[in-house]
């Protein structure tokens, strides 16, 4: 137990933890014990399966122990440096080179047994590996004694991977014997590791498959406690609230039903019908609806509007922009009017006079819908009986500000959506305390698009197109991802820098703008549509193009989400590379939604045979946004799936959701057990979870408290 307990001791207590390795490690987000022990490797070198030189198949992975022969150091040109180690072996010779790393030349010399690691190459009459792992073995040629599995950790400037090596081998011998926090029943259940004998595995294992099972013990542990964490909020937030059983069958509904201009598919209504029962049950609801771009989202939500009209409460609809929430009471305020339901909107950009009359309105529970922004969370906004809090692309708000909305009805249902598709693995993991609802299929698929993907050097084929397109009396976007030219791209972490392009910089949509006008499209209509412009401009702006006065919009990922245009039927993304597949799959469903087909022209300056053009490749051959959404998955951390990091958000550390599909789910099902037998996790077997959910995941709970 006080192992267990010196978890949370600063890591300077540990062997060889001080000064300037302390504080190397303090900048890899070491600060406790417990930060060491679970900062487990990110590969292992498996020199119990060492091959041979001869052996070594071009075009795969190897690892090989071997003598150097000859080191060189060259400077093809300034600062440029390149390391060649000719290594050798009783079947033969490889060259191993290394870029930008000299210092290699002073640490490995003629004579040493090194131990490599990397893909295997043929050029110049000789295998070859291309910045390889190495690791000095020793300076005898026998490497017998090296049969061992070597965990790699990650590591920054420092600290080393030997060095890093050397500290978690104090670490585990000195405090690696811990209790463990999962109760023995639901661990034995699961045929989980212990947890000490895991950390010993993760970072020291005697195979790869015991590594492999470890990790997953660990991963196992934090999907657990995301999922405990967001169930026990849930638990917190609605303690003491008493829910509204809403009417689900009133006059407002059937009328609303009888004026949609269409019948809701079969899978709109059972989507539907999962929303309504939980309107009318004991319980708060807690729902997200997915839904690819299309699928008729905004009609299943008038339902749930309906519901709350024909209780006699009231409804908040928010988005993420003035552009969508306008939009939105466009398209539901004549359906709500036929259906004598009462509703107004409130965004940044709504006059003062008007906003004033509005906010009486609802204070006086005489409007029964309220659409728009986050002005819907100023003060001056009161709601008479708020009962059904709508939040549209939910992941765009942190979790204060959708905390902030429903605290305005004390026991409000909660609907959250969002078109940005979702792999079901990602939903469970960041979304384990709601009930999810999944829309798949378009009720009208429109005319279709075609997805091309094209350099720099072909962008006059796009250009073109955007003026036959015009010629035709029909519109087009052009999206890029910065906003102007003083803008530095740091913000522009939506794709890794491995699967983009960096040969050059990112194309603004002000400078843009200005070359369509000046050079490529003269005589056309262009127009700016930017995150930055006051709520009015870019109001003004939307109304412009819908309204067909522009007739084409230079706009950022601003118009990714809602944005309904039919007769847009053309779209060109500069640095197409630069932005997330889901992202990517969201812009284009802005085209094509009328009587004619849309093409996008996705612009990408990288070569052919890169991650970057195999990434945008997806967009080319297949238009399903689960799909998409799936391979993002496998190519990207979580976080950035979503191209976002919400306030209070999380980030997994050890969990891979596309490789440990199974735990998600066992880990969702577990949590969902745990919290109904014990909301708090106050029973003695379940205390040292509770502490541990709290370690983790202690920023739902900060917020909380602070609210």
């Amino acid at each position: 137990m006080q192992r267990t307990c010196a978890l949370s001791d600063s890591v300077s207590r540990l062997r060889y933890v001080k000064g300037n390795r302390q504080a190397a490690l303090e900048r890899l987000g070491i600060v406790r014990v417990r930060d060491l022990l679970l900062h487990i490797p990110h590969r292992y070198l498996d020199f119990t399966r060492v091959t041979k030189i001869s052996h070594a198949d071009v075009g795969e992975d190897a690892t090989i122990v071997v003598t150097v022969d000859k080191v060189t150091l060259k400077r093809p040109r300034p600062r440029m440096q390149i390391v060649e180690l000719f290594v050798m072996d009783e079947t033969g010779v490889l060259v191993a080179t290394f870029f930008r790393q000299p210092w290699i030349a002073e640490q490995v010399k003629q004579g040493d047994v090194i131990a490599l690691s990397g893909k295997v190459t043929f050029g110049y009459g000789f295998k070859q590996m291309k910045a390889p792992f190495y690791e000095v073995v020793g300076s005898s040629s026998d490497a017998g004694g090296y049969a061992r599995v070597l965990p790699v950790h990650p590591v920054g400037e420092g600290v080393s991977v030997p060095w890093m090596r050397r500290i978690m081998a104090a670490a585990l011998a000195d405090e690696g014997d811990v209790c463990d926090w999962l109760p023995a029943e639901l661990a034995a259940r699961r045929s989980l590791m212990t947890l000490g004998r895991a950390v010993r595995e993760v970072h020291f294992p005697r195979t790869v498959a015991t590594a492999e099972t470890a990790r997953r013990r660990l991963a196992y542990d934090e999907l657990l406690c995301l999922q405990l964490a967001l169930l026990t909020r849930r638990n917190l937030e609605l303690e003491g609230v008493e829910p509204t059983r809403h009417v689900t069958s009133g006059p407002h509904m059937r009328a609303l039903l009888a004026n949609l201009p269409f019948t809701l598919t079969d899978e709109q209504r059972l989507a539907a019908d999962e929303i309504l029962a939980d309107m009318a049950s004991p319980h708060v609801m807690n729902r997200l609806l997915l839904g690819d771009v299309g699928t008729g989202k905004t009609a299943v939500a008038a339902v749930a509007l309906a519901a709350v009209a024909d209780t006699g409460t009231q409804a908040a609809v928010m988005a993420p922009t003035s552009v969508l929430a306008r939009q939105y009471a466009e398209k539901l305020g004549p359906v709500l009017d036929a259906s004598h339901v009462s509703w107004a909107l409130i965004t940044g950009s709504t006059p003062s006079d008007e906003r004033a009359l509005a906010e009486c309105s609802l204070a006086r529970g005489e409007t029964c819908v309220a659409f728009g922004t986050t002005a819907l969370l100023s003060e001056g906004v009161e709601f008479s009986s708020l009962t059904l809090v709508v939040i549209d692309e939910q992941h765009r708000f942190g979790v204060d500000q959708r905390a902030a909305l429903r605290r305005k009805g004390a026991g409000a249902d909660l609907l959250a959506m969002t078109a940005t598709p979702i792999p079901r693995t990602l939903a469970l993991s960041l979304y384990g305390d709601v009930d999810l609802s999944r829309i798949t299929r378009r009720p009208r698929a429109g005319a279709g698009i075609s997805t091309k993907v094209i350099s720099p050097d072909s962008l006059d084929l796009a250009w073109g197109a955007i003026r036959d397109a015009v010629s035709r009396g029909q519109q087009a976007y052009v999206i890029c991802p910065l906003v102007d030219d003083s803008d530095d791209g740091a913000a522009l972490d939506d794709v890794p820098e491995a699967l983009r392009s960096t040969s050059a910089r990112p194309r603004s949509a002000v400078s843009t703008l200005e070359e369509l006008r000046r050079e490529i499209l003269p005589g056309i209509s262009c127009d700016l549509l930017t995150g930055r412009m006051p709520a009015a401009e870019k109001d003004a702006a939307m109304e412009r193009f819908r309204a067909g006065k522009t007739k084409v919009l230079v706009a950022t990922t601003v118009v990714e989400v809602g944005v309904d245009v039919p007769n847009a039927t053309a779209m060109v993304v500069l640095d197409a590379d630069r932005f997330g597949l889901a992202t990517l799959h969201q812009l284009r469903g802005r085209v094509g939604r009328g009587d004619v087909s849309g093409t996008v022209y996705l612009c990408c300056a990288a070569k052919r045979d890169s991650k970057a053009r195999e990434r945008l490749g997806a967009l080319e051959a297949t238009s399903d946004g689960f799909e998409l959404a799936e391979l993002d998955l496998r190519l990207r951390h979580e976080g950035e799936v979503l191209g976002y990091r919400q306030s209070g958000g999380v980030s997994l550390e050890i969990s891979d959701l596309d490789a440990d599909r199974d735990l998600v789910e066992a880990a969702h099902d577990d949590a969902r057990e745990l919290a109904s037998a014990d909301p708090r996790l106050v029973a003695p077997v379940h205390r040292a979870l509770a502490l541990e959910v709290r370690d983790r995941f202690g920023a739902y709970f900060d917020e909380l408290e602070r609210a």
